[in-house]
């Protein structure tokens, strides 16, 4: 979501005669889009305030604006403790970036606009076409979260879920279509609970697959309680819809899920899986894991361990838990750090093993790629399967958004290597 503001953003500021510069050096002003999930975030906020400082050391300082949810989080605290920071601008204050700047080059009044104005936001972005000509595209379709697990500081930096019209979201996906993108995923910090008047994700999803262009749908990030019986028919029925979910379940321990206040337990979740198994084999799952949440025991832990092992997540994205403050978790007891981190070795370890477990299947089969890009340095085109597997080939060919059945020759625990068929180079296969 954070890439989607960040490519909106420079649609924004274009109108006002700004430009991107690969020389960082040469900027006039320099916006860091922030998230605040993990602390090391903040910190990394800090840090780059420090190296700008040290690059302009002798030279006119540049306007310098924080945006994004670290902004919105801790705004008064960041231009109290940073000086050099002109302006704070949280994520749902973004159109009202280019009357900040322009109000900061006339004078050197600090500027805090965290304002929760979702609608005026999207109101005033309508109006900018989305510039992004990737192949494969980002298109946020909701904002915010009502669900208040103790952990989590979105509710408090996105606030109340907000769904963008159908009308509007078709308008820019075809916008991103026409400007190249074969493939969109859909954003939303809990997308599945997408609802504008009686509309829901798949009736957006199936308004979206009849766009010719567009080959590859995908939704991230979803919440389990969301998974309604529409959405898991849709898995079946919509042929550009990825056979790949990325499903965050945090714990395998249904103690702990409660003491997350994630309302469904490790059944539940199963049961998500189960169904959409038998709807659609092919599909694979990712998820989330916070390791050492407050008061998880040993016996938690291995209960996270057996789910991951049933599971068999093809990606697993684990970090020991990270209390953010203004959030219930932040007033718990922290497991002890050696524990937690012996815990988060374990649990990676085995993911890990799982993952390439799983590639090795993948050697000497066939996968369907939607090729991105070039790779600047080489030879090699580079890609996504349907299960977003990065694949890498060596070729000559212009494949570009195209898509080609490629031969898995190779892999290794980031990336797939493969070759096509002389025969089947000119041909261009479904998603």
């Amino acid at each position: 979501m954070n890439e989607y503001d960040s490519n909106r953003i420079y649609d924004l500021v274009k109108k006002i005669n700004y430009k991107k510069t690969n020389i960082s050096e040469d900027a006039d002003c320099y916006i860091l889009n922030t998230c605040h999930i993990r602390e090391k975030a903040t910190d990394k906020v800090y840090h780059d305030i420090g190296r700008i400082k040290k690059s302009f050391k002798n030279k006119k300082k540049p306007i310098v604006l924080i945006t994004g949810c670290v902004a919105q989080a801790e705004g008064e605290i960041i231009l109290n403790k940073e000086k050099y920071i002109d302006a704070v601008i949280g994520p749902q204050s973004y159109h009202q970036l280019n009357e900040t700047i322009l109000k900061i080059e006339k004078s050197s009044n600090k500027l805090n606009e965290t304002n929760f104005e979702v609608i005026d936001k999207f109101n005033k972005l309508n109006q900018l076409k989305n510039s992004n000509d990737k192949i494969s595209s980002f298109l946020t379709i909701q904002e915010g979260c009502d669900k208040f697990c103790k952990f989590c500081v979105v509710p408090y930096t996105r606030g109340p879920e907000h769904s963008r019209s159908i009308d509007e979201l078709l308008l820019e996906c075809n916008n991103l279509v026409d400007n190249g993108a074969r493939e969109i995923t859909l954003l939303g910090q809990n997308v599945n609970d997408f609802k504008y008047k009686e509309k829901k994700l798949s009736d957006l999803i199936k308004e979206i697959s009849k766009i010719k262009n567009l080959k590859r749908i995908r939704y991230t990030t979803s919440h389990p309680n969301d998974f309604t019986d529409d959405l898991i028919e849709a898995h079946g029925s919509v042929e550009k819809l990825m056979p790949m979910i990325h499903l965050p379940v945090q714990s395998g321990s249904n103690k702990t899920l409660k003491n997350m206040n994630r309302k469904h337990s490790v059944e539940d979740y199963l049961k998500i899986i189960e169904r959409l198994k038998k709807i659609n084999p092919l599909i694979e799952f990712s998820s989330d894991f916070i390791i050492g949440y407050p008061g998880e025991t040993n016996e938690d832990f291995n209960d996270t361990l057996k789910l991951l092992e049933d599971v068999k997540f093809i990606n697993s994205y684990s970090f020991i838990f990270s209390p953010r403050v203004g959030t219930p978790a932040a007033k718990m007891k922290l497991v002890e750090s050696t524990i937690a981190k012996e815990r988060l070795l374990t649990f990676q370890k085995k993911a890990a093993e799982i993952k390439l477990s799983y590639r090795k299947t993948l050697i000497n089969n066939y996968s369907t790629v939607l090729f991105e890009n070039k790779i600047k340095t080489n030879k090699n085109y580079f890609g996504k399967d349907k299960f977003s597997n990065p694949v890498l080939i060596d070729t000559n060919e212009d494949l570009k958004g195209k898509i080609r059945k490629v031969k898995i020759t190779d892999v290794n625990h980031n990336t797939l290597f493969g070759e096509i068929n002389e025969k089947e180079k000119k041909t261009e296969f479904a998603a």
